[in-house]
């Protein structure tokens, strides 16, 4: 049943992902867009630490954890998001977004294993409006939306050379599309002017990384991990048309006689950033575990998709997370309770991006449940997450979040010969 569904869920997802409004951020307007965490829902509720090892997960953030996997493994996730944005005004808007977060195949080859999946890269989604004063003393409004965003479809191998150490190599393509308009209009005029600009976007990004566990003695283990994205390129294939448009009694607009030479195609190199990250835990593989994670984010080339962005700039982001897991007694068969996965964890985040010389910070507190399937070793995965981003300095947005998570991890046996003819 499980063989038969991959396919099928591989290619709703792709389908979904390419074409969901997952974010409402303003802060979505600069850069790539926002960027989206890269593991799976069962890091992202201990705070991101990734630094245990496991045999049933897909740890997606290092892919030299792939070479632990025992079972071929099915993962996918998606969350609802309910954000309240805070002006320094007092005033406040919300939002809700419904998203799949990733799906992801591992198949165990002995002392290695390959992991394929899509999830995304980056979403856009925002909705701006700034009103100002022109030189002739008009007031104008401008308008700003956008949707859209990068997608990674991603190939990795992880190998162990030893029973403590592993290492691993990812390669992911990027692919996706974003479109972001400009409305500008004078009120209770009729015209006003529109750009509109489309981007496809593609490029390929690597990742490395290897794993430690070294017992300490018959009931702990000390945990290690580290792995490196070296910097890459994304290809933006941008054309912007300029457009007079007319505003209609419901709000909406329509373009009148758009002109073609209005109409222009530029092919734009942006630099994707690197990143390294480095994480150390202790525990008991099939008890309990605490760990820590680090993230440090190389900004320095970093810029927007257009030059005309101006108040939005890039200093190093770095990430700091702490949390960990416990089962109270894994091979229960009295207590379903007892073999029940408790995770938590806390992060905070300089995101790296700089507006109106306000570094933005995003933390979070998450807490999640690892279910076990009744009659098999799958688990069925639910947690929540509280926090903030942001800040009303500067006559900025400040969002608190909170997030729903909602996993099915699906474990099997491929590729065993049968005993029996």
């Amino acid at each position: 049943m499980i063989k038969n569904s991959l396919i099928y869920l591989a290619l709703l997802f792709s389908l979904v992902t390419m074409g969901q409004e997952s974010t409402a951020s303003p802060y979505s307007y600069y850069g790539l867009g926002e960027l989206s965490f890269k593991g799976a829902f069962e890091n992202r509720l201990m705070g991101g630490v990734n630094v245990f090892k496991d045999s049933l997960h897909i740890n997606f953030l290092n892919p030299a954890s792939y070479a632990h996997l025992k079972r071929t493994t099915f993962t996918i996730g998606g969350m609802q998001n309910m954000t309240t944005f805070n002006q320094a005004d007092g005033s406040s808007e919300r939002a809700n977004r419904a998203s799949l977060n990733y799906v992801g195949v591992g198949i165990p080859l002995g002392k290695s294993a390959v992991v394929t999946g899509v999830m995304p890269y980056t979403v856009v989604g925002y909705k701006i409006e700034n009103t100002f004063t022109d030189e002739n003393d008009y007031e104008r409004i401008k308008r700003f939306t956008g949707s859209g965003g990068v997608n990674r479809a991603f190939l990795g191998y992880g190998y162990e050379l030893t029973p403590s150490l592993a290492i691993g190599v990812e390669a992911a393509y990027n692919f996706g599309n974003i479109v972001t308009n400009s409305i500008e209009f004078i009120p209770d005029v009729q015209y006003g002017t529109s750009e509109l600009n489309t981007s496809r976007v593609d490029g390929f990004t690597f990742n490395t990384g290897l794993t430690y566990n070294k017992k300490l003695n018959e009931k702990y283990t000390i945990y290690g991990n580290a792995s490196y994205t070296p910097q890459s390129s994304l290809t933006f294939y941008n054309t912007t048309t300029i457009s007079i448009i007319q505003y209609l009694s419901n709000g909406s607009f329509v373009i009148i006689n758009p002109d073609e030479s209005d109409v222009t195609k530029v092919n734009q190199k942006i630099k994707n950033p690197s990143k390294m990250s480095f994480g150390l835990g202790l525990g008991d593989e099939k008890k309990f575990g605490i760990g820590a994670q680090l993230t440090l984010t190389d900004f320095n080339e970093f810029g927007n998709r257009y030059d005309e962005i101006q108040s939005g700039t890039f200093e190093n982001g770095t990430k700091f997370g702490i949390g960990g897991f416990y089962v109270p007694k894994y091979n229960s068969f009295t207590n379903y309770w007892n073999r029940v996965t408790y995770r938590a964890g806390f992060n905070y985040e300089n995101t790296g991006l700089v507006v109106r010389e306000e570094s933005i910070m995003d933390y979070g507190i998450n807490f999640g449940l690892g279910l076990p399937v009744p009659g098999s070793i799958s688990t069925f995965n639910v947690g929540f997450e509280f926090g903030s981003r942001g800040t009303t300095n500067a006559n900025l947005i400040k969002e608190n979040y909170f997030n729903l998570f909602i996993s099915l991890n699906l474990n099997d046996k491929w590729f065993v010969k049968s005993k029996y003819n």
